[in-house]
């Protein structure tokens, strides 16, 4: 069944001085100790997620590579796919990246082993990071004529299920709806999309639920829209909480519970090489993270338990 595109938001008369939705004003930080579950239930067979959206800037990448570090920080084993040109995700999972650097760049124009190229990343026991570098920018162009381009990273990862089989796997994509985000929709069955709380947040999403819809009917009939992820919350807008109850109406089921807010910590956490999982824990940013991972595990065992019923 395709997904029907939401409208785009109508624009807000703003009139008198803005307040937070809550009436208070959270603090980044939480002086409260961290008290985090040990460990987070296991799902059935390997979920693999394309965190996805054309609209840069929107947290896709700060968005993977946390919830991937939350994950396995709850005991599951996780393996990032970096797809992006820049490797933000390689970076703020303590991957070296640099020109020489063996990825998915060698994965997909040459058929390179992922169990080879996958880094262990220090930021959690069971994390796994498959790292890009620049030369990945060029394999859009490498990949025109080779057959079956589309499905180049699909092959990779069956080929690597061979070898280990993660709990999660996270393909972070580039802002765009190119070769290489097709490749990742190809080899992928969710779909997570991080949808900042700003004006056109809605609008972003259209092109790409079509692009969904388009795989969906001819490349990878497995591909559903699972989770979507409210992202630079700020509670002292009422813009905010209008995109936030606008995206709620659209993705009833799909949308989690837990909202990411603008944070300080979040933003300083990658020029460290670290997730904010591990930079700040205590944050407000870390730890609705880390409630979104676990929100995210849980329907997970909800929706292996009606598939096996």
């Amino acid at each position: 069944m395709s997904i029907k595109p939401p409208d785009a938001p109508r624009r807000i008369a703003f009139e008198g001085p803005e307040t937070p939705a809550d009436g208070s004003d959270e603090p980044d930080d939480l002086d409260a100790p961290v008290s985090r579950e040990t460990t987070l239930p296991r799902p059935a067979q390997t979920r693999t997620f394309v965190i996805a959206n054309q609209k840069g800037g929107v947290g896709k990448t700060t968005t993977a590579v946390n919830i991937a570090t939350a994950l396995a920080l709850g005991g599951l084993e996780v393996l990032v796919v970096d797809l992006d040109p820049q490797g933000n995700a390689s970076t703020a999972l303590g991957i070296d990246h640099h020109e020489g650097i063996q990825g998915t760049y060698e994965v997909l124009t040459a058929g390179a082993s992922i169990a080879e190229l996958a880094q262990a990343s220090p930021e959690a026991e069971g994390l796994w990071v498959l790292p890009a570098t620049i030369d990945l920018a060029g394999a859009e162009i490498g990949l025109v004529s080779t057959p079956a381009r589309e499905s180049r990273l699909l092959h990779a990862l069956r080929d690597y299920f061979l070898v280990r089989k993660p709990d999660y796997i996270f393909i972070d994509c580039p802002p765009s709806l190119g070769l290489l985000t097709l490749n990742a929709l190809v080899a992928a069955s969710e779909i997570l999309i991080p949808i900042q709380c700003e004006y056109y947040a809605l609008e972003g999403v259209t092109q790409l639920l079509r692009t969904i819809n388009l795989v969906k009917g001819s490349m990878n009939d497995q591909l559903y829209l699972s989770t979507v992820l409210l992202t630079m919350f700020d509670g002292r807008t009422r813009l905010a909480t209008q995109v936030s109850a606008e995206v709620r109406k659209h993705f009833a089921e799909q949308t989690l519970e837990a909202v990411i807010p603008r944070s300080v910590r979040v933003s300083e956490a990658p020029s460290y090489g670290q997730t904010v999982l591990t930079y700040h824990p205590a944050s407000a940013g870390a730890q609705a993270y880390f409630h979104a991972a676990t929100e995210i595990a849980n329907r997970g065992v909800v929706a292996g338990e009606e598939r096996s019923a």
